[in-house]
């Protein structure tokens, strides 16, 4: 039940922000999540360049670099149903203290071989996912109906903007002091963003169970199998999932296509940029100023906008139209965003934070694989003709899903067993 002192919108007007920004609990998750996006971008750069300083190896910073992204596929896929079977509050709370460990631990103490701040961050990154979790499974108690969709379009600006603005507060943290300030910083600042607790109301675990880690483990699993029974929440996880993993991976050879063509590595700044800044566009104008109902049915339109682009990189146009063309594909993301209310709506209530981890696990590992599917496929086609298939690749995961985009599919309609079809 929301906090906020302010009536609901009416179900044909979009909520404001005004409206979303007047429920305190979100304030507190927006300032939490700010702190949090800014400690780990703080952290994976500081721990980039730090062993990189101490090694000299590309390899070894690259690694680093990793240490914050792959370790959260395991916890997203093993521990995510703690972010159910535990009170909300306290889930959010242990996740940040220790989140903050590795850069505290890092920063206080000179001289740590790499390996051990390698197993720190990598230890501290496989709980992420619960917090994350948690995080999401609470937004939709703390705002209800459209006010939850303009909610996650205000997160998902935050955390676009944060990493932005974060990599440059970075860059002129480590030229006036260095990597390992940078890393203590991070630790502060996700330290700081524990502090959310006390703007949380205290609610119970929304579903009973064992917190062992075994019990967890098996807990975790069961809860994803139910969860993939289900023909509307897999169609729904699918459509999240599959167009992004396939553009992420065209995304990741913009720079060979530009060596490709002839053109300087930097001609590849501006088109990399385009499609964020698209990104943050389409998440405004389609969370702020779309009907709730007229949002439900750009969800096809939308998907079709963000994966068709990529199909002009066969043609090597100029480089103003291949912007142009990252940037509508970007915009054309916030395709997600029209989805995220049928999804949460079609999970059980007492699976709703594992639900959002597992999305979250998905993602993740997609856009992991994808770069390395579009890698191999260049080797054979060039990058040109790999952006392209894969780019084709995202347009036919989109087509397959029309009926779940468009919202034809029943909640719960299917039983185990009987799936053909990936919607």
């Amino acid at each position: 039940m929301s906090t906020a002192t302010t009536s609901p919108p009416s179900q044909d007007k979009p909520a404001t922000y005004g409206v979303i920004f007047a429920v305190a609990e979100f304030r507190v998750l927006f300032a939490g999540m700010l702190m949090y996006v800014l400690g780990f971008t703080f952290e994976i750069l500081g721990l980039s360049v730090l062993v990189y300083e101490q090694t000299r190896s590309a390899f070894l910073a690259a690694f680093a670099f990793s240490m914050g992204f792959v370790p959260q596929v395991v916890g997203g896929a093993l521990f995510t149903s703690l972010a159910d079977r535990l009170p909300p509050r306290t889930v959010i709370t242990v996740g940040l203290v220790l989140r903050a460990l590795p850069g505290l631990l890092i920063g206080l103490l000179p001289g740590m071989p790499v390996a051990v701040m390698l197993a720190l961050v990598a230890v501290a990154a496989t709980i992420a996912p619960v917090f994350s979790a948690a995080i999401s499974g609470l937004l939709p108690d703390v705002l209800d109906g459209d006010r939850y969709v303009l909610g996650r379009s205000a997160l998902s600006l935050l955390s676009a903007g944060t990493q932005i603005a974060g990599l440059g507060l970075a860059g002129l943290i480590i030229a006036v002091l260095s990597a390992r300030r940078l890393l203590l910083a991070a630790g502060i600042a996700l330290l700081l963003s524990a502090l959310i607790r006390r703007g949380i109301r205290s609610r119970p675990a929304r579903a009973a169970g064992p917190v062992s880690v075994g019990g967890t483990i098996r807990a975790t699993m069961m809860g994803n199998a139910r969860l993939f029974r289900d023909r509307r929440v897999r169609g729904l996880l699918f459509a999240q999932w599959l167009p992004i993993a396939f553009t992420s991976g065209a995304e990741s050879l913009v720079v060979p296509y530009i060596g490709s063509i002839g053109k300087a590595a930097s001609a590849a700044g501006p088109l990399l940029a385009a499609g964020p800044i698209g990104m943050l566009a389409g998440n405004w104008l389609v969370g702020r100023f779309c009907r709730p109902a007229a949002r439900q049915r750009l969800a096809l339109p939308l998907a079709l906008l963000a994966t068709l682009p990529w199909l002009v990189f066969l043609s090597r146009p100029p480089l103003w139209v291949l912007a142009v063309a990252m940037f509508t594909s970007g915009f054309g993301i916030a395709y997600e965003l029209t989805i995220q209310q049928p999804f949460r709506d079609s999970v059980p209530a007492e699976l709703r934070g594992q639900s959002f981890g597992l999305n979250s696990t998905g993602a993740m590992s997609g856009q992991g694989l994808g770069p390395w599917l579009a890698g191999t496929l260049a080797g054979f086609l060039g990058p040109a003709g790999a952006i392209a298939a894969v780019g084709g690749a995202a347009v036919t995961c989109v087509l397959g899903l029309h009926r779940v985009l468009s919202g034809r599919t029943k909640d719960r309609a299917q039983e185990p067993g009987s799936a053909t079809s990936i919607s």
